[in-house]
């Protein structure tokens, strides 16, 4: 059995994602899949869906970055008692504490990032600003930013789980104390910027 199926980018064609979360449905009611949900889906989408099959879960990026699911998608999950699990919230490494400029400068042509708006300026500029924000939240703690920006994100009341990369063992060490750890009123604040 599967425990979670999830539909990763719903169609443009909302037909389409019909007939995708209506297999789903089906999936689930043979008892071949325990929970189905969506992954970039828009409350509007979620609520067509919601009315063949109960939503389990909504994987969004979010990240301090990338807030845009704050004004609709997480309250929506929240009344409607949908886990979130939230992808990129360390910012595809931008918000590590390890990326430099040097570093972005040196990425392949091929890399997403290079043609990112939060990897030129003046978002970068910006960017780099937030990370000193969460390192120095994080130095009086013994954290790394990326741990900071990972727990900022797990503090919202909707976010049930986040999903974080890491390429070798080193880097689960930066993140890995991000599930433990939680940041105070006035440290969301101050990362915030506020």
């Amino acid at each position: 059995m599967i425990d979670l199926y999830q539909i990763h980018w719903p169609a443009d064609d909302l037909n389409e994602t019909l007939e995708g979360w209506t297999t789903l449905v089906a999936l689930q009611k043979e008892g071949k899949v325990r929970w189905i949900g969506l992954s970039n889906a828009s409350v509007e989408e979620m609520e067509k869906l919601h009315t063949i099959g109960r939503i389990t879960s909504l994987q969004p990026p979010y990240s301090l970055v990338r807030r845009d699911v704050e004004t609709a998608q997480l309250p929506w999950c929240r009344r409607e008692n949908v886990g979130v699990i939230v992808y990129s919230p360390m910012a595809s490494g931008l918000l590590t504490g390890a990326m430099s400029r040097e570093r972005i400068a040196a990425l392949a042509k091929t890399d997403w990032r290079t043609r990112n708006e939060q990897f030129k300026e003046p978002k970068l500029s910006e960017n780099f600003k937030l990370v000193e924000r969460l390192r120095a939240v994080g130095t009086r703690h013994g954290r790394t930013p990326g741990e900071i920006g990972i727990a900022w994100t797990l503090r919202h009341p909707a976010v049930t789980g986040a999903i974080v990369g890491a390429r070798n063992p080193k880097q689960v060490d930066g993140i890995i104390g991000a599930m433990d750890f939680r940041l105070t009123a006035s440290e969301i604040a101050e990362v915030e910027g506020q």
